[in-house]
């Protein structure tokens, strides 16, 4: 997809499949196997079987290769298979990279897929542990000798000036984590269902790193999600509802780094999404009135107010009292902070539930959703819909 115009992917594919393991702190079985457990159950969900599946798409950082889980799985001859970099920022971009195979012909059934140990193996939110030298991990050479060794850290920089330029205090990021949790408390599938927060909660917290407490970090989460995907016309002959990719996009915005771009003009915003936004209106010739339910990627909450003012729901500043007024059902899972820390791989899963009428918190008669990844790195978003347009 270019920049400048519109692409012609939309319409051409749709997600008719999802499955998941249950989510815990500790799963007691191996990467693979829940990788496994998610694919077959996204399969069984789409009415397909593993000798359907001849593409598969999975996260750089995943430990389950593609012929390996095919082999584990079940599945015959693959005629595609792709990685997308970059954490959580890959998540809407494996879908994309599915229906830009279904919608050129290399495959006709795309099974996407992510599953880790997150907290039992190992912990992101631990930070910096061990790197191999790589050009882009001289970035991080020049922040981890000051202290910033971990993603809280790395956020904390870029929410600090984001208080500070609009003359907030931390309680305006309270709204996001009140929100997520308050649906969260809905969703059996969620680790802190029925654990509902106040704003009084989330200001009780305990520091992380200022202005970041507790509760404005995602959780961390052993797991598996899958998400199938195939073409329009074929989608309709399946038994669920599909839910058409409507547009969807990558961006990486000037000065781009992974966490630490704290050398562009300023840190009150997020660059990489405001390309992921500009493209997904152009495609979709949709606008923010038209969407129904966000499901904005959630490992910190700033990043998810500065999401919502990229994609021009609201003004510069103003997406805290936007949060607040339920202006826009937002995570109605849980979102990462509540449900469970999947890479974003869970938020598409439930905005296809929207889609399809099934959430545990459904939004009557929705029919547009938009789904984001992982911010703060080259990052990826999706809209999807009922129908192509």
């Amino acid at each position: 997809m270019s920049v400048r115009r519109a692409d012609s992917l939309g319409g051409r594919a749709a997600i008719v499949g999802i499955g998941t393991t249950e989510f815990s702190k500790d799963s007691g079985r191996s990467e693979l196997k829940l990788a496994v457990e998610a694919v077959r159950a996204a399969l069984d969900d789409a009415g397909l079987t593993p000798a359907d599946v001849d593409g598969l798409v999975t996260f750089t950082m995943d430990t389950s290769p593609e012929i390996t889980v095919a082999q584990a799985a079940g599945m015959g001859e693959l005629s595609f298979f792709s990685r997308i970099h970059y954490g959580g920022g890959a998540a809407c971009a494996t879908v994309q990279q599915a229906a830009l195979a279904v919608a050129s012909g290399v495959a006709d059934v795309v099974v996407c897929y992510r599953a880790f140990n997150e907290r039992s193996g190992r912990r992101f939110g631990s930070g910096v542990q061990h790197r191999e030298p790589t050009a882009e991990g001289t970035a991080l050479g020049w922040n981890l000798p000051f202290g910033l060794l971990t993603p809280a850290s790395w956020v904390a920089m870029a929410a600090q000036r984001y208080l500070h330029t609009y003359n907030l205090t931390p309680e305006a990021f309270g709204h996001v984590a009140v929100t997520d949790r308050r649906h969260a408390a809905r969703n059996p599938a969620a680790y802190f269902y029925e654990k509902p927060i106040t704003l009084a909660d989330h200001a009780a917290s305990r520091w992380i790193v200022e202005p970041l407490r507790l509760l404005d970090c995602c959780q961390e989460t052993d797991g598996g999600q899958a998400i199938v995907v195939t073409s329009a016309e074929r989608a309709r002959d399946l038994p669920r509802p599909p839910a058409v990719i409507i547009a969807a996009a990558q961006g990486a915005g000037r000065a781009q780094e992974q966490m630490t771009s704290f050398y562009r003009d300023g840190l009150t915003g997020l660059p990489e999404m405001d390309v992921v936004a500009r493209q997904l209106w152009r495609t979709s010739g949709l606008a923010p009135a038209d969407i129904d339910v966000g499901i904005l990627y959630d490992h910190f909450t700033p990043f998810v107010l500065m999401q919502l003012e990229e994609f021009g729901f609201c003004g510069a500043g103003e997406a805290a009292d936007f949060v607040a007024d339920d202006a826009l059902p937002l995570n109605t899972h849980g979102g990462q902070l509540g449900e469970a820390y999947l890479h974003g791989m869970n938020g598409i899963a439930e905005a296809v539930r929207q889609i399809r009428g099934t959430s545990v918190n459904q939004i009557p008669g929705a029919a547009r959703t938009l789904v984001t990844a992982g911010t703060g790195v080259p990052t990826s978003g999706l809209i999807l819909g009922t129908d192509g347009g």
